[in-house]
Protein backbone atom coordinates (compact mmCIF):
# COMPACT_ATOMS: atom_id res chain seq x y z
CA UNK A 1 0.00 0.00 0.00
CA UNK A 2 1.51 3.51 -0.91
CA UNK A 3 -0.12 6.51 -0.22
CA UNK A 4 0.98 10.00 -1.70
CA UNK A 5 -0.58 13.03 0.09
CA UNK A 6 0.59 16.41 -1.11
CA UNK A 7 -2.04 19.63 -0.77
CA UNK A 8 -2.84 23.06 0.06
CA UNK A 9 -6.24 24.64 1.46
CA UNK A 10 -6.51 27.68 3.11
CA UNK A 11 -9.16 27.72 5.61
CA UNK A 12 -9.08 31.27 7.17
CA UNK A 13 -7.58 34.52 6.95
CA UNK A 14 -4.97 33.36 9.72
CA UNK A 15 -4.72 29.40 8.75
CA UNK A 16 -3.50 27.65 6.33
CA UNK A 17 -3.40 23.77 5.69
CA UNK A 18 0.10 22.26 3.98
CA UNK A 19 -0.13 18.70 4.32
CA UNK A 20 2.85 16.50 2.74
CA UNK A 21 4.07 13.00 3.18
CA UNK A 22 4.09 9.22 2.08
CA UNK A 23 2.97 6.07 3.54
CA UNK A 24 3.83 2.44 2.24
CA UNK A 25 2.57 -0.32 3.94
CA UNK A 26 1.67 0.83 7.43
CA UNK A 27 -0.43 2.25 10.21
CA UNK A 28 0.28 5.89 10.25
CA UNK A 29 -0.42 8.25 12.99
CA UNK A 30 -1.54 11.72 12.55
CA UNK A 31 -0.77 13.53 15.81
CA UNK A 32 -1.99 17.27 17.03
CA UNK A 33 -3.86 19.68 19.11
CA UNK A 34 -7.11 20.29 18.35
CA UNK A 35 -7.48 22.31 15.42
CA UNK A 36 -4.29 21.65 14.01
CA UNK A 37 -5.54 20.07 10.25
CA UNK A 38 -5.40 16.27 11.41
CA UNK A 39 -9.36 16.14 10.62
CA UNK A 40 -9.26 18.02 7.42
CA UNK A 41 -6.06 15.91 5.96
CA UNK A 42 -8.09 12.78 6.48
CA UNK A 43 -11.56 14.51 4.86
CA UNK A 44 -9.55 15.93 2.23
CA UNK A 45 -8.20 12.27 1.44
CA UNK A 46 -11.64 10.66 1.47
CA UNK A 47 -13.08 13.55 -0.95
CA UNK A 48 -15.48 15.00 1.77
CA UNK A 49 -13.68 18.54 1.83
CA UNK A 50 -11.77 19.49 -1.58
CA UNK A 51 -7.92 21.05 -1.15
CA UNK A 52 -7.46 24.21 -3.16
CA UNK A 53 -4.44 22.85 -4.76
CA UNK A 54 -2.01 19.47 -4.88
CA UNK A 55 -2.21 16.09 -5.55
CA UNK A 56 -3.47 12.69 -3.60
CA UNK A 57 -2.97 9.18 -4.70
CA UNK A 58 -3.05 5.62 -3.63
CA UNK A 59 -1.10 2.75 -5.24
CA UNK A 60 -0.48 4.84 -7.91
CA UNK A 61 -4.41 5.83 -8.54
CA UNK A 62 -5.06 9.56 -8.53
CA UNK A 63 -7.96 10.44 -6.04
CA UNK A 64 -7.02 14.02 -6.86
CA UNK A 65 -4.62 16.34 -8.71
CA UNK A 66 -5.65 20.24 -8.92
CA UNK A 67 -3.36 20.36 -12.14
CA UNK A 68 -5.25 18.00 -14.21
CA UNK A 69 -8.31 18.83 -12.85
CA UNK A 70 -8.93 15.00 -11.19
CA UNK A 71 -11.31 14.92 -7.81
CA UNK A 72 -12.92 11.73 -7.77
CA UNK A 73 -16.20 11.49 -6.01
CA UNK A 74 -15.56 9.74 -2.20
CA UNK A 75 -17.83 6.37 -3.76
CA UNK A 76 -15.17 6.34 -6.06
CA UNK A 77 -11.94 6.43 -4.19
CA UNK A 78 -12.26 3.13 -2.66
CA UNK A 79 -10.94 4.59 0.92
CA UNK A 80 -12.80 3.66 4.01
CA UNK A 81 -13.70 6.71 7.33
CA UNK A 82 -14.50 6.46 10.52
CA UNK A 83 -15.91 9.17 11.59
CA UNK A 84 -15.47 10.53 15.36
CA UNK A 85 -19.23 9.96 16.65
CA UNK A 86 -19.61 6.80 14.00
CA UNK A 87 -21.95 8.12 11.95
CA UNK A 88 -24.45 5.57 11.96
CA UNK A 89 -28.23 5.81 10.86
CA UNK A 90 -30.27 6.20 13.91
CA UNK A 91 -33.16 4.62 12.49
CA UNK A 92 -31.56 1.67 10.87
CA UNK A 93 -30.76 -1.87 12.56
CA UNK A 94 -27.04 -2.79 13.06
CA UNK A 95 -27.48 -5.18 10.22
CA UNK A 96 -29.16 -2.49 7.82
CA UNK A 97 -26.28 0.13 8.73
CA UNK A 98 -23.46 -2.61 7.59
CA UNK A 99 -24.96 -3.36 4.73
CA UNK A 100 -25.93 0.39 3.76
CA UNK A 101 -23.84 1.46 1.09
CA UNK A 102 -23.59 -2.33 -0.84
CA UNK A 103 -24.72 -2.63 -4.35
CA UNK A 104 -26.56 -5.89 -3.83
CA UNK A 105 -29.69 -7.59 -3.36
CA UNK A 106 -30.99 -8.12 -0.18
CA UNK A 107 -30.88 -11.58 0.55
CA UNK A 108 -26.98 -11.41 -1.22
CA UNK A 109 -25.67 -8.28 1.29
CA UNK A 110 -27.16 -9.87 4.51
CA UNK A 111 -24.95 -12.83 3.42
CA UNK A 112 -22.17 -11.08 3.02
CA UNK A 113 -22.72 -9.32 6.25
CA UNK A 114 -22.84 -12.71 8.41
CA UNK A 115 -18.96 -12.76 8.98
CA UNK A 116 -18.27 -9.14 9.42
CA UNK A 117 -21.24 -9.51 11.89
CA UNK A 118 -19.17 -12.40 13.74
CA UNK A 119 -15.99 -11.16 13.19
CA UNK A 120 -16.96 -8.11 15.33
CA UNK A 121 -18.69 -9.82 18.07
CA UNK A 122 -22.06 -8.62 16.91
CA UNK A 123 -24.11 -11.61 16.80
CA UNK A 124 -27.80 -11.84 18.49
CA UNK A 125 -27.45 -7.95 17.93
CA UNK A 126 -28.46 -7.52 14.76
CA UNK A 127 -31.51 -6.20 14.79
CA UNK A 128 -30.52 -3.30 17.29
CA UNK A 129 -31.00 0.22 16.95
CA UNK A 130 -27.41 2.05 17.18
CA UNK A 131 -29.36 3.98 20.57
CA UNK A 132 -30.04 0.36 22.45
CA UNK A 133 -26.44 0.11 21.63
CA UNK A 134 -22.71 0.14 23.86
CA UNK A 135 -20.30 3.24 22.62
CA UNK A 136 -18.03 -0.17 21.61
CA UNK A 137 -20.72 -1.84 19.98
CA UNK A 138 -21.62 1.44 18.19
CA UNK A 139 -17.92 1.23 16.80
CA UNK A 140 -17.52 -2.00 15.95
CA UNK A 141 -20.60 -1.67 13.70
CA UNK A 142 -19.30 1.23 12.00
CA UNK A 143 -15.92 -0.51 11.49
CA UNK A 144 -17.60 -3.89 10.14
CA UNK A 145 -19.82 -1.01 7.34
CA UNK A 146 -16.87 0.27 6.44
CA UNK A 147 -14.49 -2.76 5.71
CA UNK A 148 -17.59 -4.57 4.25
CA UNK A 149 -16.80 -2.39 1.02
CA UNK A 150 -13.30 -3.65 1.16
CA UNK A 151 -11.78 -0.18 0.77
CA UNK A 152 -7.97 -0.04 -0.22
CA UNK A 153 -7.31 2.84 2.37
CA UNK A 154 -8.63 2.94 6.09
CA UNK A 155 -9.03 6.21 7.87
CA UNK A 156 -9.98 6.79 11.58
CA UNK A 157 -10.73 10.03 12.99
CA UNK A 158 -10.37 10.40 16.69
CA UNK A 159 -11.62 6.26 17.03
CA UNK A 160 -11.32 6.69 20.53
CA UNK A 161 -12.70 10.06 21.57
CA UNK A 162 -16.55 9.10 21.93
CA UNK A 163 -15.64 6.26 24.66
CA UNK A 164 -14.85 6.16 28.50
CA UNK A 165 -11.02 5.74 29.21
CA UNK A 166 -11.88 1.30 30.44
CA UNK A 167 -13.45 1.20 27.53
CA UNK A 168 -11.18 3.33 25.63
CA UNK A 169 -7.88 1.13 26.05
CA UNK A 170 -10.41 -2.04 25.59
CA UNK A 171 -11.06 -0.74 22.06
CA UNK A 172 -7.53 -0.20 21.22
CA UNK A 173 -6.84 -3.65 22.16
CA UNK A 174 -9.68 -4.88 20.21
CA UNK A 175 -8.57 -2.54 16.94
CA UNK A 176 -5.25 -3.63 17.09
CA UNK A 177 -6.65 -7.08 16.68
CA UNK A 178 -9.20 -6.52 14.08
CA UNK A 179 -6.48 -4.66 12.18
CA UNK A 180 -3.44 -6.81 12.45
CA UNK A 181 -3.18 -7.70 9.04
CA UNK A 182 -3.75 -4.72 7.43
CA UNK A 183 -1.09 -2.04 6.85
CA UNK A 184 -3.40 0.70 4.86
CA UNK A 185 -4.26 2.35 8.24
CA UNK A 186 -3.83 6.21 8.63
CA UNK A 187 -4.98 7.31 12.20
CA UNK A 188 -5.62 10.75 13.57
CA UNK A 189 -5.35 11.16 17.58
CA UNK A 190 -4.29 13.91 19.87
CA UNK A 191 -4.00 11.01 22.30
CA UNK A 192 0.26 10.43 22.48
CA UNK A 193 -0.72 7.31 24.47
CA UNK A 194 -3.30 6.16 20.87
CA UNK A 195 -0.25 6.60 18.98
CA UNK A 196 2.27 5.24 20.85
CA UNK A 197 -0.01 2.21 21.30
CA UNK A 198 -1.31 1.48 17.77
CA UNK A 199 0.82 3.32 15.04
CA UNK A 200 4.29 2.20 13.34
CA UNK A 201 4.75 5.85 12.02
CA UNK A 202 3.45 9.30 13.06
CA UNK A 203 3.08 12.38 11.56
CA UNK A 204 3.13 15.37 13.62
CA UNK A 205 1.56 17.97 12.56
CA UNK A 206 1.00 21.91 14.78
CA UNK A 207 -0.92 24.89 12.79
CA UNK A 208 -1.75 23.17 9.44
CA UNK A 209 2.07 22.16 9.01
CA UNK A 210 3.97 18.71 9.17
CA UNK A 211 7.05 19.12 11.95
CA UNK A 212 8.55 15.66 11.17
CA UNK A 213 7.65 12.05 10.39
CA UNK A 214 8.99 8.81 11.24
CA UNK A 215 9.18 5.93 13.38
CA UNK A 216 6.46 6.03 16.35
CA UNK A 217 9.19 5.14 19.37
CA UNK A 218 12.32 6.81 17.10
CA UNK A 219 9.95 10.01 17.57
CA UNK A 220 8.93 9.63 20.98
CA UNK A 221 12.80 8.93 22.24
CA UNK A 222 14.50 11.62 19.86
CA UNK A 223 11.64 14.17 18.93
CA UNK A 224 14.27 16.52 17.87
CA UNK A 225 13.05 20.27 18.18
CA UNK A 226 10.27 21.92 20.99
CA UNK A 227 7.10 21.72 19.78
CA UNK A 228 7.32 17.94 18.76
CA UNK A 229 8.49 17.25 22.20
CA UNK A 230 5.50 18.52 23.75
CA UNK A 231 2.80 17.51 21.37
CA UNK A 232 4.94 14.13 22.05
CA UNK A 233 4.38 14.82 26.18
CA UNK A 234 7.43 15.90 27.38
CA UNK A 235 6.76 18.29 30.67
CA UNK A 236 9.83 19.85 31.27
CA UNK A 237 12.02 22.00 28.69
CA UNK A 238 14.41 24.70 28.91
CA UNK A 239 16.42 26.93 27.28
CA UNK A 240 20.21 25.97 27.43
CA UNK A 241 23.78 28.05 27.70
CA UNK A 242 26.72 25.78 25.92
CA UNK A 243 29.35 24.66 28.36
CA UNK A 244 31.15 22.06 26.94
CA UNK A 245 30.86 19.52 24.02
CA UNK A 246 28.68 17.44 26.13
CA UNK A 247 28.39 19.86 28.87
CA UNK A 248 25.22 22.40 29.06
CA UNK A 249 23.61 24.57 31.46
CA UNK A 250 19.73 24.75 31.67
CA UNK A 251 19.02 28.21 31.87
CA UNK A 252 15.10 27.68 33.63
CA UNK A 253 16.35 24.89 36.00
CA UNK A 254 19.75 26.32 37.50
CA UNK A 255 21.34 23.36 36.77
CA UNK A 256 24.33 22.16 34.71
CA UNK A 257 23.59 18.70 32.96
CA UNK A 258 25.91 16.50 30.86
CA UNK A 259 24.77 14.62 27.88
CA UNK A 260 25.70 11.10 26.28
CA UNK A 261 26.65 12.73 23.10
CA UNK A 262 28.14 16.00 21.47
CA UNK A 263 26.18 18.86 21.71
CA UNK A 264 25.25 20.24 17.67
CA UNK A 265 25.20 23.86 17.01
CA UNK A 266 21.73 23.98 15.94
CA UNK A 267 20.52 22.90 19.99
CA UNK A 268 18.73 25.58 22.00
CA UNK A 269 16.73 23.45 24.60
CA UNK A 270 17.21 20.75 26.57
CA UNK A 271 14.09 18.39 27.79
CA UNK A 272 12.85 15.36 30.08
CA UNK A 273 10.32 13.99 30.42
CA UNK A 274 8.45 13.40 33.89
CA UNK A 275 9.08 9.31 34.39
CA UNK A 276 12.93 9.52 33.35
CA UNK A 277 14.05 11.04 36.79
CA UNK A 278 15.63 8.50 39.06
CA UNK A 279 15.44 9.11 43.27
CA UNK A 280 19.32 9.36 44.87
CA UNK A 281 19.26 8.62 48.62
CA UNK A 282 22.94 9.76 49.29
CA UNK A 283 22.86 13.56 48.49
CA UNK A 284 25.44 14.74 46.26
CA UNK A 285 27.57 18.17 46.43
CA UNK A 286 25.56 21.70 44.80
CA UNK A 287 26.74 21.63 40.88
CA UNK A 288 27.00 18.14 40.80
CA UNK A 289 26.09 17.62 37.24
CA UNK A 290 22.51 15.99 36.44
CA UNK A 291 21.72 16.16 40.55
CA UNK A 292 19.01 18.33 41.68
CA UNK A 293 17.75 18.92 45.01
CA UNK A 294 13.98 19.41 45.29
CA UNK A 295 12.12 22.38 46.04
CA UNK A 296 8.72 21.17 46.42
CA UNK A 297 6.33 23.10 45.06
CA UNK A 298 3.33 21.28 44.04
CA UNK A 299 1.78 18.04 44.26
CA UNK A 300 -1.01 16.02 42.67
CA UNK A 301 -2.07 12.48 42.99
CA UNK A 302 -3.40 9.95 40.44
CA UNK A 303 -4.89 6.72 41.04
CA UNK A 304 -1.05 5.23 40.39
CA UNK A 305 1.36 7.87 40.34
CA UNK A 306 2.45 10.36 42.22
CA UNK A 307 2.99 14.14 40.79
CA UNK A 308 5.69 16.96 42.26
CA UNK A 309 6.64 19.71 40.50
CA UNK A 310 9.54 21.46 42.35
CA UNK A 311 12.21 23.86 42.07
CA UNK A 312 16.05 23.28 42.17
CA UNK A 313 16.57 23.83 45.45
CA UNK A 314 20.41 25.49 44.98
CA UNK A 315 19.74 28.03 42.45
CA UNK A 316 19.75 30.93 43.46
CA UNK A 317 17.15 32.82 41.83
CA UNK A 318 14.97 30.16 40.09
CA UNK A 319 13.11 31.20 36.88
CA UNK A 320 8.93 31.66 36.93
CA UNK A 321 9.72 28.91 33.85
CA UNK A 322 11.74 27.09 36.06
CA UNK A 323 9.27 24.24 38.08
CA UNK A 324 10.51 20.20 36.68
CA UNK A 325 7.47 17.55 36.54
CA UNK A 326 8.23 14.27 38.28
CA UNK A 327 5.98 11.49 37.84
CA UNK A 328 6.46 8.10 39.41
CA UNK A 329 4.36 5.02 41.13
CA UNK A 330 3.18 5.75 44.20
CA UNK A 331 3.90 2.23 45.12
CA UNK A 332 7.46 2.63 44.79
CA UNK A 333 8.89 4.14 47.80
CA UNK A 334 7.38 5.09 50.91
CA UNK A 335 9.72 8.35 51.46
CA UNK A 336 10.76 11.50 48.87
CA UNK A 337 14.51 11.49 48.50
CA UNK A 338 15.82 15.05 48.73
CA UNK A 339 17.74 14.50 45.42
CA UNK A 340 17.02 13.36 41.82
CA UNK A 341 19.26 12.04 38.89
CA UNK A 342 19.07 13.12 35.49
CA UNK A 343 20.46 10.32 33.58
CA UNK A 344 22.60 11.93 30.75
CA UNK A 345 21.11 9.03 28.01
CA UNK A 346 17.74 10.12 28.98
CA UNK A 347 18.21 14.30 27.56
CA UNK A 348 16.64 15.34 24.70
CA UNK A 349 18.81 17.87 22.98
CA UNK A 350 16.48 19.64 20.87
CA UNK A 351 16.12 22.80 18.44
CA UNK A 352 14.16 25.53 19.18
Amino acid sequence: MSVQVSIGKRLSRHFCLETRFESDDTCLGILGASGCGKSMTLKCIAGIEVPDEGHISVNGRVLFDSAQKINLKPQARKVGYLFQNYALFPRMTVLENITAALSLSKQKAQQKALPWIARFELTGLEDRYPRQLSGGQQQRTALARMLIQEPELILLDEPFSALDTHLREQMQLQLLHLLESRHDVIMVTHSRDEAYRICDELLVMDSGQVLTKGATKALFQHPGSVPVARITGCKNISPIRRLGVQELYALDWGLPLRVSVPIEDAITHVGIRAHDLEPVWEAKEQGTYNHVRMAITRRAEEPFEQVLLFTNGDASRPSEHGEIWWKYSKYRFQEIPEQLFIPPEALLLLRS
